[in-house]
């Protein structure tokens, strides 16, 4: 039916059809399509049905209709009326006026008013001076009106007037006053949305009015400030932005009214000052004119109320805003100078609160400008300005305290508020505030150190603030400052401002400290202490420092305890006999106490105590892991001292004044802040008394103020803000509006309320600690501690209290009851929250009835606040009571209550109620009280008399929506009907009611999910409800409201997306980017976050159409090429919340994912705009101005006009700059997916061929220039991206050719670059972390090879030996903590040990050294060779020194890997590289150092170090080994051998100890290197010695590479392991062959039975004389395994049965890995095979030769397989070569000829070649394995095995027959191999193995040379013909003499037969000319060694003899033309055949 809605023109007949509810949402549907037709449509268009369309519309203005259709009416109108004719204009505005002339003031007549109202607004906006005079009428209509209207008309009225003086311009001069004197009404309406809009309208006219800001401008700023009386958060705003333009308007008026003005005379202009001082008196004076206030001015009795002052900040910051950055940064000195004066003025600081309250909106101001609105440059100008006010003032004070009185009083609050902006501006430019705080002309540091004497604490405690955020900014200064002001405590002890100016900064220091990367050195922390109890020892010793003294000792020991438990654990037995002494020790010595003492004792006493229980509670918070039983068993004593003195202290009090009052409060809030972290069963005997503190506490029972608490709120839902206003949180003024929250000294947080601030960690999101008032804190610690307790308590106890609370409310009486109420029912909400969190029970009915009936009053309470806590205490008590009786009755209850109640206060109450109940006990808990719930909310809800009602209504309908899932699916839709009847009727200015409907929504959507996707017609027409409800909520002005209508779009696009309107919806959220309501911004960007998750590409589409589009010009959102991208990186210049923040970076992060590889330009050149943070409009950009960031800011913008832009973009901060080095980093990782990426030739040939496309490869200066700015700027955090863009560089180009330059790299032009980044990062002012990532791109950098020339090396070697020099120095220049050091020291050895790792492989090139998984190098292999060796000269001189660092450290970290349990054995005074109190700082730096030190030194051992210890044997420091001074000269060899030993062991250990560990699966790389370096180790002779006598470490060693290959997918892990088995295998054989050598020398007195001595040395293998294998300690049994395991996981089919036992360790690895590495590893694996048996006796090795045997014909199979022909593996013979050579050796073995072995071994190697011969049995189509590996396989047997192997003619026949078939297979090259693998056999010297073959294979080889010697046509052919010949030749000597003649005569017969004419010789093809030259060479050879037989043979046949003439004719003349250049080619020809054909096996 909807559809139908979709017309030009109202169908009107569709519309009577439709029920009466329905008709008003279709009316809308068709005015939203009309709008969007008409802003498309031409004039043509609509000419037909224009009359139409108007009396349609007008008609619409009758029907009385709701504010969303009445702005749609009135837009069509007036884009009807500009798009097509104007001739109905006049008649409709006749038509609205007629409207307001009527008299008719019924409320149902208001409509129609506010439709005519809006109308004529919507037509004189749009059309403007179309409109003719007709305005004079109008406007007289509209002011008469005014005079009686209802508030919603008042509003509509303002908003009409304010579009016609837009509209109209100045052309309306002559209404404008009418109009002001209409606003200046307005402005003090009682409504508060008309003052609104009275400001709007006002702000209009201030663009076209000229006497506002000129004559006017004093009577119209007493306006705004009694505007901002009695105000709301939207009325502050509004008239804040109306005040702070006017008076930016009187700076920088409109150019046009100036020039018109001129005729009446010149325009006054108020000046700068003026403007300014317009704002300060109404700051200090409020909205009295002047003389109004003159005697309450004597009387001094007048203060301004808070909301005028927070409108007035409001109002600063607008002024600022609107005059511009480029204003504020040329008059930053007047505005703060400006400042200064406010917050110095007495008017402003009337009480403590008061002045809490005015620097909370001076500091507002300052950040909202300074912090906010300029970029660095700028920060760093205004915070000199800063600094020169601080000495300003300081110098006016005497320090001594005497001197001005204005001095101390008014100083302390500018210097605060100064302090506190300087540190938030050095903590918000972090390491880049460098240039500043170092600036010795300016001395900012000593400037805030000055304020620390100050008489004022404020100052004190701020000065300590800001040094704090100067040190977390630079971090270099900590140490330094800390260690300055211990100096100073020291030296000026006796001044009481120093010592508590001095301590304050020392304890705000030490708690900065885990903020910073490197820390302080451990031992600061034992000096402070040292310093803290000299402290209080000595307090008492002068009274007038005592207290000071007391105050700074325990602060600095509070502030210690933050250092964590590194530094506490060793001082924590003096701690605790300080708390233990600060105590009363009994109740006797309390009892003492009271009789004795003073009033200043006492407070002494109390600061003390108060003191001891602050550091305590640190020591709680952060050494948690030290609190166990023991040491809180111990804290108890001083704790139940503390309470004892409470319960007492009242009567001291009493006795000594009531100053002591403050003092035991604070004894208090730190009991119970401590008692809060104590496990509470610890102090469980104690509950009473510690309840009774708590209750009287909260309910204000000592206490006559009424103090509430601050935590009601936040213990309320987060949901619940619509009700309680806590949005406003949300805002960017939180800090100032908080001021005006109604609970007790909400937001006059200030340092000076608790001092302990200066070293706690601050709460999330605040940038100041803000401590509350003591009364406050005391009660919200109370709160939270009776939470905690509550769930432990007896329920008699529980019953008491309650009961309690409800008579402590009825007692109290008015304003102190709501305050005790107030904090009972936080109380309560606490205990509730810590019942569920602790699953705890609520107790018996009585207590859930005592608890009931105390709630339930408070749900009628008039408070809103309160009713919504009672709601929320109501609904938790359900979740924890968890009985449906309990709901039924709380649910029942409610629905009785709200049908009889008609207040609006129990309807909201126990509506709220009911949405709670539901929202705890969830869908299924409530399901039966669901509809009744609903049906009661629905009802409520429409109750348009009462706002209120409708927003707690429709709130509680939110939570049900959102609790209820699936069980409210039935409710949607009459949720939703009433949902949109309400947005079309609720007036606009309810701002709460949408915002409520908006909530609902989204829970509707939630409801529906999925289901949304749906096609059905239901589904549809909900869908479309839902959009519609969207539409309308997204219409509402209100920033917050759109903020829903955003959350509900994004849950749409969640579960519907095809059905979102990304065209419209992306420009709606882009354009709220620029908005200045945080929420909304925060909304508008999560939106963007989720869309762009999945359509990244389409949202950046759709942004950029805004930039063509550009129809509305809002300040702050300039979009440009970069399109969102480049506004979201601007964005993130300006906004300060993290969230924020947080959301923009992951939509970056989701976009750059997304689109860098297809968009790398742009992105490229985002990051590089940003980098350089320079502007286009510099020309030369040359490196010099990239380091200095740009020009000056003010040159940043030049406009055409010749004037610079007032409000230029902010350069980018360096967080931002990080930011964009993190994405380019990024988009290199993106681009691994595509080679072309990375290969230049590929990326221009992929341009070139497809015309597009563009590559990383391309913009490499680019991304190296970027890597280089980053790594060279003022801000660590940059550096370090800096270096990481380099390094990842290094890493991906290094191997990448320069395709224009031959054997060269890419990289190699850069290297200067590169070089120049590297070198400030070793600057000795450089932080040790930057210094550790700088020296890993220096190993990459020379790792990578790219620099061939020692010389280019030689600058970033340097650099590394520069270094070295900082692994002697104890610590790192004093400034960081030790860990730092190591960090550095191990960076530097890990940097040296990669390069000597490289060196050395360079440098062995050519001897081998196992290398697996190396990238080959492009260049040609000799010159990377030379520049390796070269590096080997660079490393060789430092090689000494290293080797001892390298061990050093690996004995650190073996050290520091033990488990805890071996802690004691740690040596005391710590490591080479480590100190003992750095412990757990360093384990991590170990952890990811050790892998490349452990390869450095395993390769320097074995390249020589294990040869000569004694070089470092002098130098060795380790107190393990024996000093070498007391040793003689025999001594001295044992101790090399030991250091050698202990060295291997613990590089070993080492090696080990990772691979079995369970981490050693998740980093292959890591285990990798282990591998390499146990193989290099071990390839060492002497560890082959250690290792060979030792059997249990080999077999060890052995299990644990069995384990890998169990464990790793990695083919190569799998290979090295292999090779580590190899190594400990020949190790093994070593040590066994010196053991028979050994027994064999022993015999040699017995010289009797040689045979019989050899047997004896055999029997010392495994397996003995039995065979048997004790599997348990043999090596050879685990090696066995380890073949089995590697070869079933790469092959499986070699022994399925194998596989099946254990499917899930043996499968095939998970990656993939080239045929190459598994050919090379199956070698590797049968090789290892092979040497098995030597390890074993004759016996052992029957015992495990089967296995062997099985598994290498195995690999023969699966090797051989016809898949891969051998003769295709010729290139690369692969393991086949290796298996048959295997298969020779074991024939071959001496055991298959030991008279105890030889029976059985010789049985097995039949049936090994019984097996091969069977792979060949199978019928052709099934058969595998290539018929070549099997003849050879048989070859191999028949060759070496001792003859009775193959002599059975069951294995003879089938062999033979074999070879037949071969022989005349069809394939040539299968003959070729078949012919080559016999000749070796006719060539064995063993006449009975070879001549079978002879008989029955050489006829077929003799026929086959007779037919074809003189056809060849292939190569083939001629190998194959070449082949037979020679393997005839072999048997000439073989033949009887008698029948050689015959042998030879057949064979000289058909070589002659293939020699050619030598005329013909240059026309036959080349195989046939080759045969010619063969044939010939093998008949010269043939005659001299058979000359008889020769001769005979040329004798018997002439012609023979003739051709042969012929051909040795030929070739003697071909000899003679050698000068010849043909000779030349001939020689050419001659290589080839010797190369195919290689005879040299085959020679006789």
């Amino acid at each position: 039916m909807m559809e139908l809605s979709h017309s030009l023109t109202l169908n009107e007949e569709a519309l009577k059809q439709l029920p009466a509810a329905k008709r008003p949402i279709f009316v809308f549907e068709w005015l939203r399509f009309l709008d969007k037709v008409l802003e498309a449509a031409h004039k043509s268009d609509i000419k037909g049905c224009q009359k139409q369309l108007v009396d349609q519309l007008v008609a619409q203005m009758y029907e009385s209709p709701g504010p969303p259709t009445r702005k749609l009416v009135a837009r069509c109108l007036a884009t009807l009326f500009s798009v097509g004719d104007t001739f109905l204009l006049f008649e409709t505005i006749n038509k609205c006026n007629d409207v307001l002339k009527n008299k008719d003031d019924s409320p149902s007549y208001l409509p129609t008013r506010l439709a005519a109202v809006t109308c004529i607004g919507a037509m004189y906006e749009k059309l403007g001076r179309m409109m003719g005079r007709s305005y004079e009428e109008t406007v007289q209509i509209l002011i008469k009106t005014l005079r009686n209207a209802e508030s919603q008309l008042r509003i509509e009225v303002m908003m009409t007037l304010e579009k016609i003086t837009a509209g109209m311009g100045s052309a309306a001069s002559n209404i404008h006053k009418e109009v002001y004197k209409s606003c200046k009404m307005g402005l003090t309406d009682r409504a508060l949305p008309v003052r609104c809009a009275s400001a709007l309208c006002l702000m209009e006219m201030t663009k076209h009015a000229l006497f506002l800001y000129t004559t006017e401008i004093e009577n119209l700023s007493q306006l705004c400030y009694r505007a901002f009386d009695n105000s709301n958060y939207d009325v502050r705003c509004t008239v804040a932005k109306l005040l702070g333009t006017l008076l930016a308007t009187t700076q920088n008026p409109p150019k046009e009214l100036l020039k018109g003005s001129t005729k009446g005379g010149i325009v006054k202009l108020i000046s700068l000052d003026e403007a300014l001082t317009i704002l300060l008196t109404g700051f200090l004076r409020g909205g009295n004119s002047f003389l109004k206030g003159t005697g309450e001015m004597i009387k001094g009795s007048s203060s301004v109320s808070r909301e005028i002052r927070v409108g007035i900040t409001q109002a600063y910051v607008v002024l600022v805003q609107e005059l511009g950055a480029l204003w504020l940064e040329r008059n930053v000195s007047t505005l703060l100078l400006h400042l200064t004066e406010l917050v110095a003025s007495p008017k402003a600081t009337t009480s403590h609160v008061d002045a809490v309250y005015s620097r909370k909106c001076v500091n507002f101001i300052l950040r909202s400008t300074l912090g906010r609105m300029i970029g660095e440059k700028a920060q760093i100008a205004a915070a000199k300005e800063i600094t020169n006010i601080l000495i300003k003032y300081m110098n006016s004070v005497d320090v001594s305290g005497e001197g001005s009185k204005d001095g101390g009083e008014g100083s302390q609050h500018v210097l605060v508020c100064m302090l506190q902006e300087l540190g938030c501006l050095m903590e918000s430019l972090s390491t880049t505030c460098a240039t500043i705080v170092l600036d010795s002309h300016l001395n900012l540091v000593d400037a805030v150190v000055a304020v620390l004497l100050h008489p004022s604490g404020a100052a004190r405690l701020n000065a300590a603030w800001c040094l704090r955020c100067i040190c977390v900014a630079l971090p270099s200064q900590l140490h330094p400052l800390i260690t300055r002001c211990c100096d100073r405590l020291e030296a000026l002890k006796s001044s009481p401002e120093a010592i508590a100016g001095y301590s304050c900064v020392i304890s705000a220091l030490v708690g900065c400290v885990h903020q910073t990367p490197l820390g302080i050195p451990h031992m600061r922390g034992k000096v402070l202490f040292n310093i803290a109890e000299e402290l209080l020892r000595s307090a008492s010793q002068n009274s007038r420092l005592s207290l000071h003294r007391t105050q700074a000792g325990w602060l600095i020991i509070g502030s210690i305890m933050t250092l964590g438990v590194g530094v506490v654990r060793g001082l924590l037995p003096r701690m605790l006999l300080l708390w233990k002494n600060s105590f009363p020790r009994s109740s006797k010595e309390i009892e003492s106490e009271k009789a004795r003492g003073d009033a200043f004792t006492w407070q002494v006493t109390l600061e003390g105590r108060a003191g001891a229980l602050a550091s305590m509670h640190s020591f709680l918070l952060h050494c948690s892991e030290l609190a166990a039983e023991d040491t809180v068993r111990r804290l108890l004593l001083p704790i139940e001292a503390a309470l004892l003195m409470l319960s007492s202290i009242t009567h001291i009090v009493k006795q000594y004044g009531q100053h002591l009052k403050a003092s035991t409060a604070m004894v208090r809030l730190r009991l119970y802040e401590v008692l809060a972290l104590l496990p509470p069963q610890s102090f469980e005997s104690h509950y009473t008394s510690i309840l009774k503190l708590l209750v009287s506490e909260f309910t204000l029972a000592e206490s006559g103020a009424n103090t509430t608490t601050s935590l009601l709120r936040t213990m309320c839902h987060a949901d619940d803000s619509v009700i309680l206003g806590t949005w406003l949180h949300h805002t960017h003024h939180k800090s100032i509006e908080d001021q005006l929250q109604p609970n007790s000294a909400s937001g006059s947080g200030a340092l000076e309320h608790d001092a302990t601030f200066l070293y706690r960690p601050l709460l999330e999101g605040e940038s100041i600690a803000g401590p509350l008032p003591l009364g406050v804190t005391v009660i919200d610690a109370s709160v939270i501690l009776f939470g905690q307790m509550f769930p432990l308590v007896a329920n008699k106890h529980r019953l008491k209290m309650l009961n309690l609370f409800g008579d402590m409310i009825r007692a109290a009486k008015s304003q102190r009851q709501e305050a005790v109420q107030m904090n009972i029912f936080t109380a309560v909400l606490s205990a509730l929250k810590g019942l569920s969190d602790n699953k705890a029970s609520f107790g018996q009915d009585d207590v859930k009835k005592a608890a009931t009936t105390l709630l339930l009053g408070g749900l009628t309470h008039p408070n809103s606040t309160l009713r919504c806590a009672s709601g929320e205490a109501i609904g938790r008590m359900a979740q924890v009571v968890g009985d449906p009786r309990f709901v039924a009755e709380m649910a029942q209850n409610s629905f009785d209550k709200l049908k009889i109640a008609r207040d609006a206060v129990s309807r909201t109450g126990h509506s709220l109620a009911l949405g709670c109940l539901h929202r705890y006990v969830g869908g299924m808990g409530s399901g039966q009280h669901l509809s009744t719930s609903i049906s009661i909310l629905l009802a409520l809800a429409k109750d348009t008399t009462s706002p209120v009602v409708q927003v707690w209504a429709l709130h509680a309908l939110s939570l049900i929506a959102d609790s209820g899932g699936p069980m409210f699916r039935t409710y949607v839709e009459p949720s939703l009907a009433l949902l949109l009847e309400l947005l079309l009727t609720v007036p606009l200015h309810t701002v709460e009611v949408h915002q409520c409907i908006g909530k609902c929504l989204q829970a509707l959507i939630t409801t529906v999910g999925p289901e949304l996707q749906g096609t059905s017609s239901s589904i549809a027409m909900v869908r479309w409800s839902l959009l519609c409800g969207c539409g309308l909520v997204q219409e509402h002005p209100e920033p917050l409201v759109q903020t829903e209508a955003i959350a509900c779009l994004q849950q749409m696009h969640m579960f519907a997306p095809r059905h979102v309107n990304l065209s419209s919806l992306v420009p709606m959220l882009v354009r709220k980017l620029s908005c200045n309501h945080l929420l909304l911004r925060r909304a508008a960007v999560s939106c963007l976050r989720q869309l762009s998750q999945r359509e990244a590409w389409e949202v950046c589409e759709h942004a950029l159409s805004i930039s063509q589009a550009n129809e509305d010009s809002e300040p702050g959102l300039v979009m440009t090429d970069t399109g969102l991208p480049g506004l979201l990186f601007g964005l993130l210049d300006s906004e300060t919340d993290r969230t924020l923040v947080q959301h923009v970076h992951h939509t970056l992060t989701s976009m750059l994912q997304a689109l860098a590889t297809s968009h790398l330009n742009l992105w490229l050149t985002l990051c590089r705009e940003v980098l350089t943070s320079a502007s286009e409009s510099n020309t030369g950009d040359t490196a010099g101005e990239v380091g200095e960031g740009g020009e000056d800011d003010d040159e940043v913008q030049i406009h055409t006009g010749g004037e610079p832009d007032p409000h230029p973009s902010i350069p980018p901060r360096w967080t931002t700059r990080v930011f964009a080095a993190q994405c380019i980093a990024k988009i290199i990782q993106e681009c691994e997916n595509n080679r072309a990426h990375f290969d230049l030739a590929l990326a221009r040939e992929m341009q070139t061929t497809k015309m597009k496309g563009d590559y990383l490869v391309l913009h490499l200066s680019e991304v190296v220039r970027m890597g280089f700015m980053g790594a060279t700027s003022d801000s660590d955090d940059l550096r370090l991206e800096g270096l990481y863009i380099l390094h990842l560089v290094i890493e991906k180009f290094s191997h990448i050719p320069e395709p224009e330059f031959p054997g060269h790299v890419i990289l190699e032009q850069y290297q200067a670059q590169v070089g120049a980044a590297l070198r400030p990062a070793f600057a000795p002012e450089t932080a040790s972390h930057v210094t550790a990532r700088a020296c890993e791109v220096c190993s990459a950098w020379i790792c990578s090879g790219v620099a061939r020339d020692l010389n280019d090396l030689r600058r970033v070697h340097q650099l590394l030996v520069s270094s070295l020099a900082k692994l002697n120095k104890g610590n790192t220049k004093g400034l960081y903590n030790e860990s730092a050091a190591t960090l550095e020291k191990l960076a530097i050895l890990k940097a040296w040990a990669e390069v000597y790792a490289v060196a050395l492989k360079g440098a062995n090139n050519s001897t081998e050294i196992v290398d697996i998984g190396e990238d080959d190098r492009p260049e040609a292999e000799t010159d990377s060779q030379s520049s390796e060796e070269s590096l080997l000269s660079l490393v060789q001189p430092e090689l000494v020194a290293l080797s001892k660092s390298w061990l050093a450290a690996l004995k650190d970290h073996a050290l520091l890997s033990l488990p805890p349990e071996f802690s004691s054995q740690l040596p005391h005074d710590g490591g080479a590289f480590y100190s003992n109190e750095s412990v757990e700082g360093v384990r991590p730096y170990y952890r990811s150092a050790w892998p490349p030190l452990l390869y450095a030194a395993a390769l320097w051992l074995s390249s020589g170090g294990f040869d000569r210890p004694g070089d470092l044997e002098n130098e060795e420091s380790d107190t393990t080994a024996i000093s070498p001074l007391q040793q003689t000269n025999t001594s001295t060899s044992k101790s090399s051998e030991d250091i050698n030993k202990e060295r291997f062991y613990l590089l070993l250990g080492i090696c080990l100890e990772w691979l079995c560990s369970p981490l050693s699966n998740d980093d292959p790389e890591r285990t990798v290197v282990c591998l390499r370096a146990l193989d290099t180790l071990l390839s060492s002779s002497w560890t082959t010695k250690v290792i060979g006598h030792n059997a249990s470490l080999s077999n060890e060693i052995a299990t644990v590479m069995h384990r890998q290959i169990l464990s790793s997918d990695h083919t190569d892990i799998h290979q090295m392991s292999v090779n580590v088995v190899c190594l400990v295998v020949k190790a093994a054989q070593h040590y066994l062959d010196e053991e028979k050598r050994k027994k064999k020398k022993h015999k040699e007195e017995k010289p009797a039975n040689q045979e019989g001595e050899g047997c004896e040395a055999d029997l010392l293998g495994e397996g003995k004389e039995s065979g048997e294998i004790n599997t348990g300690q043999s090596l050879v049994f685990t090696s066995l395994q380890v073949c089995l395991c590697t070869l079933v996981r790469h092959k499986p089919r070699l022994a399925p049965q194998v596989v099946a036992s254990a499917p899930s360790l043996l499968a095939p690895p998970r990656h993939h890995a080239k045929v190459s590495q598994i050919d090379s590893l199956m070698s590797s694996t049968v090789t290892l095979l092979t040497a098995l048996p030597d390890l074993c006796s004759p016996a052992g090795g029957v015992a495990i030769l089967p296995t062997v045997l099985y598994l290498i014909t195995g690999v023969l199979r699966e090797c051989g397989s016809k898949s891969r022909p051998l003769h295709l593996q010729e290139v690369n013979p692969g393991p086949m070569t290796i298996v048959l050579d295997a298969l020779a050796s074991i024939a071959r073995h001496p055991y298959a000829r030991d008279s105890r072995s030889k029976d059985q071994w010789c049985n097995l190697l039949q049936s090994a070649l019984a097996n091969i011969i069977d792979l060949s049995k199978t019928c052709e189509d099934e058969r595998t394995t290539d018929e070549v590996v099997v003849l050879r396989g048989i070859a191999q047997l028949i060759l070496h095995a001792p003859s009775s192997v193959s002599r059975p003619h069951n294995l003879q026949y089938p062999a033979i027959n074999l070879f037949k078939m071969a022989t005349q297979h069809q394939q040539l090259d299968v003959r070729i191999q078949c012919i080559q693998t016999l000749e070796s056999i006719f060539s064995h010297n063993e006449g009975e193995i070879s001549t079978p073959y002879i008989h029955a294979l050489a006829p077929r080889i003799l026929e086959y040379l007779h037919d074809s010697h003189n056809n060849v046509n292939s190569e083939a052919e001629l190998q194959l013909l070449t082949e037979s010949l020679n393997a005839m030749e072999l048997l000439i000597p073989r033949t009887l003499p008698e029948h050689r003649s015959e042998l030879v005569g057949v064979l000289v017969g058909v070589m002659v037969g293939a020699l050619q004419d030598s005329n013909r010789l240059s026309s036959v093809n080349p195989p046939t000319r080759q045969l010619h030259q063969y044939a010939l060479a093998r008949l010269q050879k043939i005659g001299p060694q058979y000359p008889q037989e020769f001769r005979a043979v040329l004798t018997a046949k002439p012609e023979l003899r003739l051709r042969l003439e012929s051909a040795v004719r030929g070739q003697q003349e071909a000899r003679n033309k050698i000068e010849n250049p043909m000779a030349q080619d001939s020689q050419q020809h001659q290589p080839t055949i010797k190369l195919k054909t290689d005879f040299s096996n085959f020679a006789s």
